[in-house]
């Protein structure tokens, strides 16, 4: 046994030099590494122009997380060739670049939360190390909040932490004409949605906001989310209050993809509403001889409708090849896909509606290909199995893959639809056989409905939308010069309502146009979350100009409220600590009052 003594001895002592964190029954370690030295100084001035890195040391281990995402310098260094700590903690942060630094110039590094010990992984928050090639240290400032124009906050729910990808918000130069560049001062936005510029020269610039979807910290055009305010802003003072709402971008005009559908093929487009403009033909030789191309107004889709009896296909896929006018490149381009009969192809149709119909709706259809002609003469729709009830049917004008049946649906009644064979057509393709659709009608009693009286109603043709708590849309209606909207017999549940406005009368709603310089059109947010109730009918009065607290959290609205809500309301200014060198500013407020329009009007 006492040979075994010194080998024991040896391995205890093993395991108490690798052992990391308190001893039992010690505190845990709660404190984030501090700075004990650093080249140069922090906040020191005249630091030459040829610096080529920055050494922190710090008073314990320490790791970097995620620096090549966390870490922000203003202005941007291009490139580092070396950070350390890589995958090793050490007990000193170094940063190694090839630049020449701007004479006369403040430069941050905002290390974010990416600085945490090696022990217990304690953050040092938000730390930003600053130095000066000139002979004083920039500090003004400008802070706000960003926001989602069609996703806003609600209180304690955040848009800004509903996905990983950040959120940047730059200042560039007054003078700067291409943005595929980092912003000259560049902030992250948290998770309130909160940014804050700090260490900025007086002078003139533009603001950005968009989201950072590949984190390069460039705004991709057409791409990414983007905010923008409509005029330079002017730092001269520090500046809080900004709001910045960021909308979906105009897309720029891109083929997405050519494939084949039953009964042809998609053509996919994005960026450009298709007209005829797009002049799309069939440049593929004698292959294709019957199809039709269709097309409709603000589809971003075409589609090649084939004639599986007309064309000479051989055994094997045959290329077809089409040619479309490309507006961004001011040509012709092409497009191929290789195409193959399916010989055992046809028209079927499913419900939409489902298996229990709404009070006072209609039974819906779809169709796997577009329609061009329905045939009820052979058609029957009966009630409890016996009773043979009236009905119509039509293409859906909204969707030609649909079609709508409508009756004098009885409440708690059962139907059944039965389509005959070869009565349903598509371009080429009817339906090979009949069809039988099953479905019961609601009872009044298990619904709700809601009545929206709007006050100070936009001029301009609307949207009016219930969305689910996830901002999923349940149901839409377009509406002009009303200021009263209903929607009945609604399945109950917990709705939000969003008002989008067709400023330009185009048919759609449209976000912001970055390279014109448009802001997104109007939209509104009712802050109040709605509990439709089984049987009930709600009614609620919606002042759009004029908001309330958004402590008025309705639970149901029986009775006419009278309140209205906060339009892309946003939470009160953050207060956080200001840069060391301007503790004796004014803060003044600047206004940034949002417009019906969804933008900004900007008072400096």
């Amino acid at each position: 046994m006492k040979k075994n003594i010194p080998f024991l001895i040896a391995v205890l002592a093993l395991f108490s030099c690798a052992r990391v964190g308190s001893p039992n029954g010690g505190e845990k370690d709660i404190t984030p590494p501090k700075v004990v030295k650093s080249y140069p100084d922090s906040m020191a001035k005249n630091v030459p122009e040829s610096l080529k890195e920055l050494r922190i040391d710090f008073d314990e281990y320490v790791m970097l997380k995620d620096a090549t995402k966390q870490l922000i310098v203003s202005p941007p260094i291009k490139q580092f060739k070396k950070i350390i700590p890589s995958s090793i903690a050490n007990k000193y942060i170094l940063l190694q670049w090839q630049d020449t630094l701007q004479a006369n110039t403040t430069y941050n590094f905002n290390f974010g939360n990416s600085i945490a010990d090696n022990n217990e992984g304690n953050v040092l928050p938000f730390y930003n190390f600053v130095f000066s090639t000139g002979d004083k240290i920039d500090s003004l400032y400008v802070t706000g909040y960003v926001d989602d124009i069609l996703q806003p906050r609600k209180k304690d729910e955040v848009t800004t932490t509903k996905n990983d990808k950040p959120i940047i918000v730059g200042l560039y130069k007054s003078d700067t004409k291409e943005f595929n560049v980092k912003p000259y001062y560049i902030s992250p936005v948290d998770g309130d949605g909160y940014f804050e510029l700090n260490y900025l020269a007086a002078g003139d610039y533009k603001m950005l906001a968009f989201q950072d979807e590949n984190s390069n910290m460039i705004y991709d055009s057409g791409k990414e989310k983007i905010a923008f305010l409509p005029k330079d802003i002017q730092v001269k003072k520090d500046t809080t209050g900004i709001r910045l709402l960021l909308s979906p971008p105009k897309k720029k005009f891109k083929l997405n993809e050519t494939k084949a559908i039953p009964g042809g093929l998609l053509i996919d487009f994005s960026g450009k509403p298709l007209t005829d403009s797009l002049q799309l033909k069939y440049v593929g030789g004698e292959a294709l001889q019957s199809y039709t191309i269709s097309k409709k107004e603000k589809s971003d889709s075409a589609y090649v409708w084939i004639n599986p009896q007309g064309n000479t296909f051989g055994a094997s896929s045959t290329q077809l090849k089409f040619s479309f006018y490309n507006p961004l490149k001011k040509k012709t381009d092409t497009t191929s896909v290789y195409y193959k009969p399916n010989l055992k192809e046809e028209l079927t149709l499913s419900s939409v509606s489902g298996g229990e119909l709404a009070p006072e709706t209609e039974f819906r259809l779809r169709a796997n290909m577009e329609l061009k002609n329905i045939d009820t003469s052979q058609w029957q729709l009966t009630m409890d199995s016996t009773q043979v009830v009236p009905f119509t049917a039509t293409i859906s004008p909204n969707n030609t893959f649909e079609f709508l049946v409508k009756a004098d649906f009885q409440a708690s009644k059962k139907y059944s639809l039965s389509i005959a064979k070869e009565s349903v057509q598509a371009y080429y393709f009817s339906n090979a056989k009949k069809t039988i659709f099953n479905f019961q009608t609601g009872k009044i009693e298990d619904y709700s409905s809601l009545v929206l009286q709007l006050q100070n109603a936009p001029k301009s043709p609307y949207w009016v939308q219930l969305l689910s708590e996830n901002f999923e849309i349940f149901t839409e209606k377009k509406v002009e010069d009303v200021s009263e909207v209903e929607f009945k017999n609604i399945k109950p549940d917990t709705y939000q309502v969003r008002i989008l406005v067709d400023n330009n009368n185009n048919g759609e709603w449209d976000g912001a146009d970055f390279e014109k310089h448009i802001q997104p059109e109007d939209a509104y947010l009712l802050k109040k979350k709605l509990i439709l109730r089984p049987s009930w009918k709600n009614v609620e009065t919606w002042d759009l100009l004029h908001p309330v607290s958004e402590d008025t959290e309705s639970q149901n609205s029986f009775i006419p409220t009278g309140n209205g809500i906060k339009k892309i309301d946003l939470k009160p200014e953050k207060k956080k600590e200001e840069p060391k060198e301007s503790q004796n500013n004014t803060n003044p407020f600047m206004n940034n009052n949002m417009m019906n329009g969804g933008g900004f009007r900007n008072q400096f």
